[in-house]
């Protein structure tokens, strides 16, 4: 029986320390994909010595667990940043920069200031300190990871609390996202003050 070897989650931060940058935070995002409700990003430094039972991507984790690991993630860490930029937006200006404008922002509340960012996936923006992505990086940065469970819990608060607002779609459940429940109240009631038109375009066979 083949065992996999267990990933470093503290590998990048430590080439990072290596390489002379102290205090190194950890970028991730949520919300990218839905139809309705803002882009959450989260900014996380850890200590180096710090020690979070069960920390890994937030897509891995069950909501209970994520729960609990954002009350240790904001306790334990040096600091964090957490900022939300709404469908207006997303709309106005495209999804990937206003995930990037939500990034800066998580960015720029850490005090102290970090010396490097640890961002996940691919593609950054000028964030006015040095990037380093890392694709799939929320499974293999410990501070990308706890940067993915602050956000993912943030946005999901945030969209049970549109759920009260609007009951009919289900927002509670899927969080926004395109299942063929909110597919199926959309048609049923039109869009709400929250959806991000331009993700409904398609949708509603517009041009």
């Amino acid at each position: 029986m083949k065992h996999e070897t267990p990933i470093d989650l503290w590998l990048y931060e430590k080439e990072a320390f290596a390489d002379g940058f102290q205090l190194v935070c950890g970028v991730d995002e949520a919300g990218r994909g839905p139809l309705a409700g803002p882009v959450c990003a989260a900014a996380v430094i850890l200590p180096k010595d710090v020690q979070i039972d069960g920390l890994n991507d937030s897509k891995k984790l069950t909501d209970k667990k994520r729960r609990e690991l954002f009350d240790v993630i904001t306790a334990s860490a040096v600091s964090y940043g957490i900022a939300l930029v709404d469908e207006k937006t997303i709309d106005e200006i495209n999804i990937l920069q206003a995930t990037f404008r939500a990034m800066a922002q998580a960015i720029a509340q850490l005090g102290p200031p970090a010396q490097l960012a640890l961002v996940d996936g691919n593609r950054a923006a000028d964030f006015g300190l040095p990037v380093r992505t890392i694709v799939k990086g929320d499974g293999l940065s410990a501070s990308i990871a706890a940067a993915s469970i602050l956000a993912k819990v943030t946005r999901d608060r945030l969209m049970e609390q549109y759920a009260e607002q609007y009951p009919q779609y289900g927002f509670e459940i899927h969080k926004g996202y395109g299942t063929k429940r909110h597919y199926v109240a959309l048609r049923e009631f039109g869009p709400c003050p929250i959806h991000r038109m331009s993700f409904l375009k398609k949708f509603y066979g517009e041009k």
